[in-house]
């Protein structure tokens, strides 16, 4: 399984630490962000490097992120399945572009040790709205990738009536706080790609949920299970 959601960018910059004072105009003064990206963020410490100096970069990291968070530039981390030995991360982050996402990631300390992989996030018509938008709660959560690939034979009347069901399914899901939020991806190969969040008690309660989707049978879904990240902001929010 990889984690790298998507098509996107890598960016690792040694010595980007030095522009976290360059975070506060960038950011400051805006209107809010329009653009939402996904970042895999892949950490390797150097060979040799003491616990002292991790556990020192660490706390700087935890605390630079508490003022993103602030800031309205980083909204969720997560941790996802990893192997032993790796250290990843999953970060939700908003940003009016690519430029603006990249001076919020080269500002943070583990970015001295770390390669990022940017996915950018497109709105979903059925993304459930703010005001529908459930508190984070005590479920797991888990990301969910949908590959749609629509029958050539399915007419027209057939792809809009499930298409309406569809955008019906996700408000009731999103009312029940089972649908935390959905993206577009980058389209893939010519088919239309989604990426969900979801809150479920486990897989099996998250696969029959998704099975009660008018679109289950045209889809094909990848799920990733996601951990709780100390420095996650909608924890911190909610704590």
């Amino acid at each position: 399984m990889t984690c790298a959601i998507g098509q996107g960018f890598v960016g690792h910059e040694p010595g980007g630490e030095a522009r976290a004072a360059n975070v506060g105009a960038a950011l400051g003064s805006r209107e809010a962000p329009t653009v939402e990206y996904l970042v895999t963020m892949t950490t390797q410490v150097p060979a040799g490097t003491s616990d002292e100096a991790v556990a020192e970069v660490r706390t700087r990291e935890a605390a630079h992120s508490r003022d993103l968070a602030e800031r309205g530039a980083l909204l969720r981390l997560w941790r996802p399945p990893v192997e032993p030995g790796e250290w990843r991360t999953l970060g939700l982050f908003a940003a009016d572009d690519d430029d603006e996402l990249e001076t919020v990631l080269a500002s943070m300390p583990l970015r001295v040790w770390r390669s990022d992989h940017v996915t950018p996030l497109s709105p979903h018509p059925n993304d459930p709205a703010p005001t529908r938008r459930r508190s984070r709660g005590s479920l797991p959560e888990f990301f969910t990738i949908f590959t749609i690939r629509i029958p050539a034979e399915a007419a027209t009347a057939t792809v809009d009536d499930v298409t309406r069901g569809e955008a019906a399914r996700a408000g009731e899901l999103a009312d029940d706080g089972a649908l935390a939020r959905l993206w577009l991806l980058p389209v893939e190969d010519g088919h239309t790609r989604a990426l969900g969040l979801w809150r479920a008690a486990g897989e099996d309660q998250l696969q029959a949920i998704l099975d009660s989707l008018p679109m289950s049978s045209w889809m094909t879904v990848e799920t990733i299970p996601l951990s709780a990240h100390p420095s996650d902001p909608d924890a911190v929010s909610s704590g």
